[in-house]
Parts: C-alpha cells; sequence; structure tokens
C-alpha cells in the first residue's frame, strides 16, 4: 500500500531540479503567504478538462497544447496574450474544421514560469552563477543579485498569472472567441502569407457554412458554443512549495486540487518514481502530463502510469513523448505497444520542441523546422501501425513574430535568427509556423479518421 498522501509529504522525498534558497525564513513566509491568496483555477474546471481529455484518450478528440517555453515578467502584457490565444484559436479552427474533430486547448501559460536546466550553474569566462530557472525564481541577468534565488518573485507570479487568467476568461467568453470573427484572427505577421491565404480560405467555407445555417433559420446566437470556447491552462509543477501552497481541498467532493493551473505536468529530468514530483502530483486529483523521453524503460512507464493514475480513469494521464527526431521511431513504439497491451487509459501527446534543439552556426539556440516535423510524422506514423490514437501535440509556441526556429514556409536561416530572437529560454514556433503545423496535423487526423471509418464501413456492408 502507498504511503498516505499529505500536500507536503513531497518534502520526505529526494527533490530534484529544486533552487536552493539563501533564505529558509523568507521562503518560508513566502509559502505561508501564499497559502491565504484565493485560487488561480477552480476544481469543477479542473474536472472539465479531464473529462474533455477522456474524449481524447477515446480517440474522438484532439488536444492542442501550447505557449511559452517560459512566461516572462518584463513580456507580460494585455497585446501578447491576445496574440497566443489568437494564433491558438487559429489552430483549433484548422485542427477541427480541415480535420474534422474536437479540439482540446490548453495553454502552457498564466504559471509557466520555472525551468529545469541541465546544469545548476552557468559559466561565462572565469565567471560561474546559478543558472537561469525562470523569472519565478531568478533573474536572467549574469550578475550574482539577478542569479540568486528570491522566493519574493512567487508572489509576482501569482499576480501576473492572475492578470493572464482574467484577460483569457474574457477572451474565451466575452465574444472574442465568436466563431463569427474566424476572418479577424489573422494577426498582422501573417498577412499576406502562404498560411494566411489558406487560412482563409478555409474561414471563407466556415463562414458560408455559417450564413447557411441562419439561412435555415437557425439562430447562432442561441449556440454558446459557437460564441465562447472552453480555454484550460497547464505548467511543469516544478516549484514544490508554490504548488503545495496552492492546493486546496474541493468543497464538493473533499479531493485535493492544485490551484494553480487547471492541468500539471512531470518533467523528462524530474519523473524520478521515488522522488518528490511524482510523490506531489499522485495526490492531486488535476488531469497530469508526464513527460517521456528516450531513457524511459517500459517498466518505469507502467509503474509511473500505475502510481499516477492508479484507477485507470480516462483523462487522468497524458503521455508527452519527447523523443528526438533520431530516437522517435525506435524509442515510441515499444512504450505504445506496452501501454496498449496493458489496458491503460492514457492519452498520448507529442512534444516534437525539445528533443530536437541544435545550435546554429552563428552561435543561437535554435530548433529546425523539418526536424521537428519529422518528429510529428514519425508520432502519428507509429501510432497508426499500433492501432492506437495519437491524440495531441504539445508545442513551445508564441503569437510574436519572432525568429527562433529554422525553416517553415517562410524559410528562416541560421542568418535570420538575429533578428528577432527574444526567448528567455528554449526557441519556440512564430505564429506563421504554429498555423503550418496545425494544417499538417489536420491532414493526419483526416487519414485517421478515414482509417477508423473503413473497417466500420466494411462491417456494415457498405
Amino acid at each position: 500500500m502507498p504511503e498516505r498522501w499529505t500536500p507536503d509529504s513531497w518534502r520526505k522525498k529526494p527533490v530534484a531540479q529544486m533552487p536552493a534558497y539563501p533564505d529558509p525564513a523568507a521562503l518560508a513566509e513566502t509559502e505561508k503567504q501564499l497559502a491565504t491568496f484565493p485560487p488561480l483555477v477552480f476544481a469543477g474546471e479542473a474536472r472539465s478538462l479531464k473529462k474533455q481529455l477522456a474524449r481524447v484518450a477515446a480517440g474522438d478528440a484532439f488536444l492542442l497544447q501550447g505557449g511559452d517555453c517560459a512566461e516572462s515578467f518584463a513580456e507580460h502584457g494585455a497585446n501578447n496574450i491576445r496574440d497566443f490565444f489568437r494564433v491558438l484559436l487559429q489552430m483549433a479552427v484548422v485542427l477541427t474544421y480541415a480535420g474534422s474533430s474536437p479540439v482540446v486547448k490548453v495553454g502552457r501559460i498564466a504559471g509557466q514560469f520555472a525551468k529545469p536546466r541541465s546544469s545548476p550553474t552557468e559559466k561565462r569566462g572565469t565567471a560561474e552563477l546559478p543558472s537561469y530557472r525562470g523569472d519565478i525564481v531568478n533573474g536572467i541577468d549574469f550578475t550574482a543579485e539577478a542569479r540568486t534565488p528570491d522566493p519574493r518573485r512567487q508572489i509576482e507570479a501569482y499576480r501576473q498569472s492572475a492578470a493572464t487568467l482574467n484577460l483569457l476568461r474574457a477572451f474565451a467568453n466575452g465574444g472574442y472567441a465568436n466563431l463569427g470573427s474566424v476572418h479577424r484572427w489573422v494577426l498582422g505577421s501573417l498577412k499576406d502569407s502562404p498560411q494566411s491565404r489558406r487560412y482563409n480560405e478555409l474561414a471563407d467555407r466556415i463562414s458560408d457554412a455559417l450564413a447557411f445555417m441562419e439561412a435555415c433559420g437557425l439562430n447562432l446566437e442561441s449556440h454558446p458554443e459557437l460564441r465562447t470556447t472552453e480555454f484550460y491552462t497547464s505548467h511543469e509543477a516544478l516549484l514544490l512549495g508554490f504548488e503545495e501552497a496552492m492546493t486546496r481541498v474541493d468543497s464538493t467532493s473533499g479531493d485535493w486540487y492544485c490551484t494553480s493551473g487547471h492541468m500539471l505536468w512531470i518533467g523528462d529530468r524530474t519523473r524520478q518514481i521515488d522522488h518528490a514530483h511524482v510523490e506531489y502530483c499522485r495526490g492531486v486529483k488535476n488531469p497530469l502530463g508526464l513527460k517521456c523521453g528516450p531513457s524511459l524503460a517500459g517498466d518505469d512507464l507502467l509503474r509511473l502510469i500505475d502510481i499516477l493514475n492508479p484507477d485507470n480513469e480516462p483523462g487522468r494521464l497524458t503521455l508527452i513523448c519527447r523523443m528526438g527526431v533520431e530516437k522517435a521511431g525506435d524509442s515510441l513504439p515499444p512504450l505504445v505497444r506496452l501501454v496498449k497491451r496493458e489496458g491503460r487509459a492514457v492519452v498520448w501527446s507529442c512534444d516534437p520542441m525539445h528533443g530536437n534543439t541544435v545550435t546554429s552556426a552563428n552561435g543561437f539556440k535554435t530548433r529546425p523546422f523539418d526536424r521537428i516535423l519529422q518528429e510529428v510524422q514519425t508520432f502519428f506514423d507509429v501510432h497508426a501501425a499500433e492501432g492506437t490514437h495519437g491524440g495531441g501535440i504539445h508545442l513551445e509556441m508564441t503569437g510574436q513574430d519572432v525568429t527562433e526556429c529554422t525553416g517553415g514556409a517562410r524559410a528562416i536561416t541560421d542568418a535570420d535568427l538575429n533578428s528577432r530572437y527574444h526567448t528567455f529560454c528554449d526557441p519556440r514556433l512564430n505564429a506563421a509556423q504554429s498555423i503550418d503545423m496545425a494544417f499538417l496535423l489536420a491532414e493526419y487526423l483526416k487519414r485517421e479518421r478515414a482509417t477508423r471509418a473503413t473497417p466500420l464501413a466494411e462491417a456494415a456492408g457498405l
């Protein structure tokens, strides 16, 4: 039998990727203050997301999860939030209409402030300082003062998350997400691009369909599903003291929920079975994600699934595969085969970003778009071969017109990276590359739907 879980039982376990705060008393005081703050999200919203993810697990919907590598305090603003939301809406419309699939929309936003690092320190010349771990922990400037972990940053992260959620809820429910506005969602950076023309052709078809329904007497204003959208937030549950402070008992069910975001995920560097991050996440009832890298053994994956989803509840656990294009073809099939054989109910999602980071000739960390696409193709090919549902995509992306990932329809080169390279951590897809990705994914979804429909038609004698 597992040990009794409490919101702080993780503190008895080994822990990785947590900053060393020089003032434990200040940290404890900050966490105590956070524990008095209102929840950022609510248990009922997390349950609603879990139900939608259960549809994804059953093969009846698709998970679109994306957003910043790491949110920054300096870039927090209404325009950036709006532009990200707009691109995600465009992608969802492409997937829903062209791919004929309902889309569950989850942002890496309103809480994605912490980052794991491959090394605890960073060297520049002869100087060595703590690594930048995201704005919730320390600053990006390479100075001793900026790089010293400061617990008060968690208060600012909470406040910015609350403001972001407030605006996102207004966009999702206040008319901005009205499907009749499908033409107005195009960003200025996409105008006169191949993506814009292709998207506008699709938007024309949607507008014609809406006009036809109105002509038939259907009052579109009486259908909230056409005027609003459901949008959820997610982040990596890395800073466990912050997550513990935001863990509350749901008054309707008596269950514990983490109220810092609707969905939490465990990173590839913190998925040790007997460590603190797995211990914390097993006890909250939110939907969970688990990053699965090429070093994850099948037996360990099954143990993690059983710890995190002991009741085999559909929608509870999403396996986010981040193999890298060179390893995906060998590493992914045995895991998919094993999970299918053992009857575990999971959502399979593809993170084609984190395993495909390279350094350009001029020293920039980048991700070639063709490598990203190749891993996505491998992911869907594997699931087609195994008879399982490739149910989601997990992207680092932005609504800004950045030049951080090479390639795409506009063929960003190494020489272009310097012009608009704005990320604080990892390179992100820009708006144009994100729309490119959506059309590609739509083709895979159409192909999968046709494959699933064929045996049914044959069985019916059609």
